[in-house]
């Protein structure tokens, strides 16, 4: 393993996207295509042959002495987060080009082949959606929802496929079979300060959270804020905030099972200070490892929606912007990384992600591992974003390890 060319092949797919704001490179954006196109000529240059498919994933694979075995697969994603960091996604997908590098510089075969895979559309950023590539190879998508997703600017995902060349209608050529894959593995940042705070150099992780997601309008009726007697009022903000304090609340009751919930957004009309709000629209997140634990949250919320509507005499209504369950990863996978920790005599811990990631997917194709590494201060979607390179080597180290034990070292 060579650390120095890590680190400079990491340095050259983040100036793709890179101010000093930090790193905005959007799925299906000129700066993310440019990386994607960089990390395919790296990968050809060590042997791989390369597709794109549908999705626009990238699929780097290198031959194993048997072609017709099930793939030993590894990557991440390289889009980022409007004015993002340099590790989160980009290090997994880097991680696994660094694993091929090294077993060409020691003239190692495997039996099994093994994929590099830069998935598409990690980050919400851009659409809402998240992690629409590896949702797309493991055909989790419905591409009837999808097709009314606009960007910021107001473009439909189809035309943005389409300035990629791809074709939006195609998509489902993207799904692979369960008999594809023999283990999928992702390495990446912990985006949090456990692993930095408990002196940990490796997280594996046992379980996924996932999110599920509300847009709530509270509707009010504006009148003069000097002239409205407090007990006629039906303020729409206020009765934003009892219910996002309700949900705290709730989430707070629900800790000791991981369950988080979060108000991201708040939107309110008509914005001025002396109109009391005739709207509130908030964005709502509940997300933890525990189906059981978050459904109580949920229905809490649900609760406290209708108390305040009838307590405030205001309009409530809701949606559902999505709604995923928990993935718990493979025992064998966790098992087995944490043997080669031991062998190696890394520091390690058995933690959750409380974060959305790629491998939730190919958890539903096959047997699947999840490998953090610390974080810096907790930074994570932040141009301040880092994690040392001597600990990120120790992550490769793991992750190479891995790969060739499921991959089946030849020589």
């Amino acid at each position: 393993m060579d650390l120095k060319r890590l680190e400079k092949t990491l340095h050259e797919i983040n100036q793709f996207g890179h101010s000093k704001e930090g790193v905005t490179r959007l799925a299906y954006s000129k700066e993310e295509r440019q990386a994607a196109e960089l990390f395919s000529n790296l990968c050809r240059q060590e042997g791989m042959d390369v597709r794109i498919d549908t999705c626009g994933n990238v699929i780097a694979r290198r031959e194993g002495s048997n072609p017709d075995l099930p793939v030993v697969a590894c990557g991440s994603h390289l889009d980022t987060v409007i004015q993002g960091g340099r590790y989160d996604g980009t290090l997994g997908v880097i991680a696994a080009l660094e694993v091929i590098r090294s077993l060409n510089d020691k003239g190692i075969e495997t039996k099994h082949p093994i994929e590099i895979i830069a998935f598409a559309c990690e980050e919400s950023s851009r659409f809402g959606v998240s992690t629409i590539g590896s949702k797309a190879m493991a055909g989790l998508l419905e591409n009837d929802s999808l097709a009314d997703l606009r960007d910021s600017e107001g473009k439909y995902i189809s035309d943005i496929f389409s300035e990629c060349s791809l074709n939006f209608n195609e998509i489902e050529r993207s799904i692979r079979k369960k008999q594809d894959f023999k283990v999928f593995f992702e390495l990446h940042i912990e985006q949090g300060p456990v692993l930095e705070k408990q002196l940990k150099q490796i997280g594996i992780v046992t379980g996924i959270a996932a999110p599920t997601r509300f847009e709530i309008n509270i509707k009010g009726q504006a009148s003069h804020s000097g002239t409205t007697p407090m007990h006629y009022r039906k303020d729409a903000f206020l009765g934003a905030a009892e219910i996002a304090l309700q949900l705290e609340h709730t989430a707070r009751k629900e800790s000791g099972n991981g369950t988080v919930a979060t108000v991201g957004a708040c939107e309110v009309k008509p914005g001025s200070m002396n109109v009391i709000p005739d709207l509130a629209t908030m964005k709502i997140d509940i997300r933890g490892t525990s189906l059981d634990s978050k459904n109580r949250v949920i229905e809490e919320l649900f609760t406290s929606i209708k108390q305040v509507e009838e307590k405030r005499n205001i309009s409530i209504e809701y949606k559902e912007l999505s709604h995923e369950h928990p993935i718990n990863l493979n025992k064998e996978v966790i098992q087995s990384l944490a043997e080669s920790c031991e062998q190696k005599g890394y520091t390690y811990m058995h933690m959750s992600s409380g974060a959305g990631h790629d491998a939730m997917n190919m958890a539903m194709l096959c047997a699947t591992g999840l490998i953090f590494v610390p974080s810096k201060n907790g930074l994570s979607h932040h141009r301040n974003e880092y994690t040392e390179i001597e600990q990120i080597g120790i992550g490769v180290s793991l992750l190479e390890m891995e790969v060739l034990k499921w991959a089946g070292h030849i020589h």
